[in-house]
């Protein structure tokens, strides 16, 4: 190891491949530093401890762990009486100053004891929140960080006017807590997802701000999904064609089922694609809405009150090989609600796709769209926040949410086009893929976080020749 690599902590509130969103970007940036045989350490929550063990082998010994007091269960508990967004940033908010609290108490003795020349905050990701990490003898990077997210206009009214007014108090208080809470105005440099997160950045934080992608993918788990073997038409079939399609066109929808997530616009849009053309929808995923969805999808006609919640996988295929053999499909069938999958059974999932969806109306960033591309599926999604940071229309269609009604006639109209036309699919899934592994490789994007760790480590000393007594006294007495 020479003077010029470093030596890291990560600090974050927890760390997880099974978590989703943020709790995996701690993950992966200890796991791949490890296999670069980077000396680093990593201080998270316990919750996770039993998932990490399994995960990190013999590196679980360089993980420390916080744990909850008596206090944290308890706000923990009231979290749940207040809507989601609400939570996170009123109790929620107390409950993470706690950890960090104890964080740093313990990054402190970590950087002495390891001669630690960098540490690394890349969670929290809202760039309003403060960060109790500063002030531990080394140099400390937050980020990448991503937000600034409101809802679009047309849809402010999802969003409660108490939740709304106390959102807006909060973001008018970070000001004041960020300067009495000073890490983000010591840290030796801040990392920003887009000009948008930028943006959001309380005033007077550090100067030194450097742009970087806040998601990655991880391409061991999200692989190209294998060449289909069907014949497929060279320029898009037209609308008479497309009705005698056979083979029925799987959507995917990944993600919580919150209301912000808007699946119950993309369920009314799919209806309509459901009339004109053989097609399923597979909804991976589980949160609060989902009794709700499943209503929803029966009254539609698109599900029956007996389905079970979760489809195997011979059920599934089984379905599909009736529509290829001519059977019309019942509209009970044409949409599934799987429930929530591990990484690698989602990845399987959407190799047996063939258009993912993602009708998100408060997406800050959106790891499901690009783990999307990365097996060569193009995305339809709300061109509004994260997906616009991913995705142009090389590889796949971005739907104005102008308004409720053009929003659902936007998402039917960019499914229809797509059910339409396998070779657009193929087209824009392959363009998707280069573009991960161009931007968005997990590889990638450790290779320009290790040169933004070496900006801000220390500059190692340099060797003083030794001057003999003479030589010494030379230099005190020359003028």
């Amino acid at each position: 190891m020479t003077s010029n690599e470093p030596r890291v902590l990560i600090v974050a509130e927890h760390a997880s491949a099974n978590f989703g969103g943020e709790a995996t970007l701690p993950f992966h940036y200890f796991r791949i530093l490890r296999q670069r045989q980077i000396e680093v350490w990593m201080v998270v929550h316990d919750r996770t401890r039993d998932e990490l063990k399994q995960l990190l082998g013999a590196d679980f010994d360089r993980i420390h762990f916080i744990t909850d007091t008596s206090l944290h269960r308890f706000l923990d508990w009231l979290c749940q009486f207040l809507p989601h967004r609400l939570a996170y940033f009123t109790l929620g908010f107390v409950v993470r100053l706690m950890t960090q609290a104890a964080q740093r108490r313990l990054a402190k003795q970590l950087v002495q004891r390891h001669q630690i020349t960098v540490v690394h905050q890349p969670i929290p990701v809202s760039p309003k929140e403060p960060s109790l990490i500063f002030a531990v003898d080394a140099p400390v990077i937050i980020g990448p960080m991503n937000g600034g997210m409101n809802y679009p206009p047309a849809f402010q009214k999802m969003q409660s006017r108490f939740v709304h007014v106390s959102l807006a108090a909060g973001r008018l208080l970070s000001k004041w807590l960020n300067w009495l809470i000073p890490g983000k105005r010591q840290a030796a440099m801040l990392l920003v997802a887009n000009a948008r997160t930028r943006a959001a950045l309380p005033k007077g934080v550090c100067s030194n701000i450097v742009e970087l992608c806040e998601n990655g993918v991880d391409l061991s788990v999200w692989q190209q999904k294998p060449e289909s073997v069907t014949a497929e038409a060279v320029q898009p079939i037209d609308m008479t064609t497309a009705l005698a399609v056979t083979q029925a066109t799987k959507f995917v929808f990944v993600g919580r089922l919150l209301d912000w997530k808007a699946v119950d616009l993309l369920l009314l849009a799919f209806e309509r694609v459901a009339k004109q053309m053989p097609v399923v929808l597979e909804i991976i995923g589980d949160g609060p809405e989902g009794l709700a969805l499943k209503q929803q999808a029966v009254a539609l006609g698109l599900r029956s009150l007996d389905e079970p919640q979760a489809m195997d996988q011979r059920q599934v295929g089984n379905e599909l090989q009736a529509v290829e053999h001519g059977v019309n499909m019942h509209p009970d069938s044409a949409v599934h609600f799987l429930g929530w999958l591990s990484q690698a059974d989602c990845a399987q999932r959407l190799c047996q796709s063939d258009v993912m969806v993602l009708p998100s109306l408060l997406e800050c960033g959106g790891a499901a769209v690009l783990e999307s591309m990365s097996i060569g599926l193009p995305v339809i999604a709300t061109k509004w926040g994260g997906p616009t940071d991913y995705l142009d229309e090389s590889c796949g269609i971005l739907v104005e949410p102008q308004s409720r009604a053009s929003f659902i006639d936007g998402l039917a109209a960019a499914m229809l086009r797509l059910a339409s036309s396998p070779s657009l699919r193929r087209s824009m899934g392959e363009a998707g893929r280069q573009r991960v592994l161009s931007h968005f490789d997990w590889e990638v994007k450790v290779d320009t976080i290790l040169k933004l760790y070496r900006e801000v480590m220390p500059m190692p000393l340099l060797k003083q020749p030794v001057m003999s007594q003479k030589t010494a006294g030379q230099a005190v007495h020359s003028p």
